[in-house]
């Protein structure tokens, strides 16, 4: 059960918060059962007021810890695995990394090589519980493969992967959010240059992309199948596709997905 699980998140920037906000909005979670850390704690003052604990010192936030989760740059993910080392429990402490291009072989490197470890990708979107997280693991078993998915499945919705995969997992859940609000920033523009106010074209795209989302999810539709139930001959929806096409929509948007994974496998 999550609720009864101690869980410390090392290094909290913008996805460790927001795992964070998400943890403590399920009914349950007690604030006390949660440890963030960073060299200058006062940016983490809303948690510390609502009683999740807060350090900067990695060493001492991981003892006691079930899950400890490294929300790190890549490059500090060794240093600091040698940091917490002689205070972790390498036997029944997870280990869950969220670093890109870090693979769980050179994570257990700087452990015990037996720890059971995870890799997960989440996306911002866990400050409100709507993520997608991917993961993979070595060393776990299936209890602790079912907790770690729960952890997860409080911030969204989970999937295990290969971890062969959690690059491109990267980009296309992680990076796709910003996909996603650069094409919602482009309508919003749009429709101010075709009447209306900054404020109402947004409240009207962020609806039709929330609209669109949950469509294509609880129909279980591909989005062609919609596309075709809105487009009608000789209408504004098809040609203001075309148009679309024609300026290389939907060939910039594959291109810049895989620009961004190229960008990783570098």
């Amino acid at each position: 059960m999550i609720s009864r699980t101690k869980i410390t998140i090392i290094g909290c920037g913008n996805l460790g918060t927001s795992i964070a906000r998400g943890l403590l909005s399920i009914p349950g979670f007690p604030a006390k059962n949660l440890t963030l850390t960073k060299r200058n704690t006062s940016s983490l003052k809303e948690f510390e007021n609502q009683g999740v604990h807060t350090l900067s010192n990695n060493l001492e936030a991981v003892k006691g810890s079930h899950i400890v989760i490294l929300g790190v740059k890549p490059y500090n993910i060794p240093s600091i695995l040698q940091e917490i080392k002689p205070g972790l429990d390498e036997i029944n402490q997870m280990i869950v990394s969220l670093a890109t291009g870090v693979t769980l072989d050179e994570i257990l490197e700087n452990i015990n090589p037996t720890s059971p470890t995870f890799r997960a990708m989440p996306n911002i979107a866990a400050d409100i519980q709507e993520s997608i997280t991917c993961i993979c693991s070595k060393n776990t078993n299936s209890q602790q493969e079912q907790l770690v998915k729960e952890l997860f499945d409080s911030i969204g919705q989970t999937i295990t992967i290969d971890e062969s995969l959690m690059e491109a997992a990267t980009v296309l859940g992680a990076c796709g959010i910003a996909y996603v609000l650069r094409f919602m920033r482009a309508m919003i523009q749009g429709g101010i240059q075709i009447g209306f106010d900054a404020k109402t074209a947004s409240q009207i795209v962020n609806q039709t992309v929330k609209g669109a989302a949950q469509l294509m999810i609880q129909k279980n539709m591909h989005p062609e199948e919609a596309i075709d139930k809105v487009t009608t001959p000789k209408g504004c929806t098809i040609v203001g596709l075309n148009e679309m096409e024609h300026q290389g929509f939907s060939s910039a948007m594959v291109r810049g997905v895989l620009a961004s994974y190229e960008k990783i496998e570098k």
